[in-house]
């Protein structure tokens, strides 16, 4: 495919809720690089956390003034030397994290946790996904089948993930009720893949009425709950006693301690939900109830593909959580909707 381009605008968050754009040359692919069109660039919470409102700066989540942007998608339009797997036209979802590929975290599929210096996720330490053209290795591209579109494979690359990791954690399946606490756009995940995996009771919680209106709506889960003082025992009623599993997405105090009080004696819990703190009584909640507590972070590279092959085979369609689409020249529009806390995901469309 012939590139007409030289030059390109990118998206730059240089904190402080505001969007900034660069023009920087369109780049040519290296060795086991490919060029690829960007189609959709999905917005993360991560990227409302620890970049557009301020910048955490510290270890993974040190932003480098690059262009924003790690959950993209897009068809492959140009291939470096020594690409053997990726061909141009291949239509691709990009893990957002290119490692080392020589550690013990690296080898098992998780880039996510390399420690070397050379780790760079895109929209974080190397250029992402919110511009026209994204420079990615050939490692962290999977395929994506005709039957995903590319706002579906934009969510895969980091929020269905995480989900997906999580639930693989805790082990769901219809022998479980499941407990979502938080149904911003990575707990409308978790609730969307229990489905997939045979969960049939799923109940929600979320302070915005408006994400849990949606929640129901989208048939994710059975009930939804107001995540106020009184929510457990709300959940509990809803479960006739607890649950066996519970997944956090809410990121926050109350959220991470109700997914643990509504656990039942054996179930399994995962926080997935980034930033604060949590404080809750160890003994009585955890271990006099026998009750197992995971943290997970993103997922593996082999999971991922794993998990498009699922949704292909599932008939599970990602974009159905997406609420707002925009183009990419409406990016700070898109940013605002993110942070307001009331919407589903928002995805950046960069070439239509």
């Amino acid at each position: 495919m012939a590139i007409d381009e030289t030059t390109m605008r990118g998206v730059v968050l240089p904190g402080e809720r505001r969007v900034e754009w660069r023009d920087v040359p369109v780049p040519e692919p290296g060795p086991r690089q490919v060029l690829v069109r960007v189609r959709a660039s999905s917005i993360c919470g991560s990227d409302i956390r620890a970049i557009y409102r301020e910048h955490l700066g510290v270890g993974a989540e040190a932003y480098q003034n690059v262009i924003a942007g790690h959950e993209p998608a897009g068809e492959v339009v140009a291939v470096g030397e020594g690409c053997r797997r990726i061909r141009v036209g291949d239509r691709v979802a990009i893990y957002h994290i290119a490692g080392c590929g020589m550690c013990d975290e690296c080898r098992r599929g998780y880039m996510i946790g390399c420690h070397d210096p050379s780790r760079a996720a895109y929209g974080w330490q190397r250029d992402g996904g919110h511009a026209p053209y994204l420079l990615a290795e050939e490692v962290t591209c999977i395929q994506l089948p005709d039957s995903l579109s590319f706002v579906d494979g934009a969510c895969v690359a980091c929020g269905f993930g995480t989900a997906y990791e999580a639930l693989l954690r805790v082990a769901v399946s219809g022998r479980d009720r499941l407990l979502v606490t938080g149904l911003g756009p990575v707990g409308l995940a978790v609730a969307m893949l229990a489905r997939g995996m045979g969960v049939r009771s799923v109940v929600g919680t979320d302070l915005s009425a408006a994400r849990r209106d949606l929640a129901v709506r989208l048939a994710l889960v059975d009930t939804a709950v107001d995540a106020s003082d009184r929510a457990l025992d709300a959940v509990l009623d809803a479960s006739d006693g607890g649950f066996e599993a519970s997944v956090d997405a809410s990121g926050s105090g109350p959220g991470r301690v109700l997914a643990l009080e509504a656990l039942r004696d054996w179930g399994r819990c995962a926080y997935v939900g980034e930033g604060g703190r949590v404080d809750f009584a160890v003994s009585p909640t955890l271990i006099h109830r026998q009750v197992t507590l995971y943290g997970s972070w993103v997922t593996s590279l082999g999971h991922m593909a794993e998990l498009v092959d699922r949704l292909d085979r599932w008939g599970l369609h990602p974009e159905a959580v997406v609420t707002d689409r925009l183009a990419l020249a409406n990016a700070a529009e898109g940013y605002r909707r993110a942070d307001g806390g009331d919407s589903g995901k928002v995805c950046l469309l960069p070439n239509g």
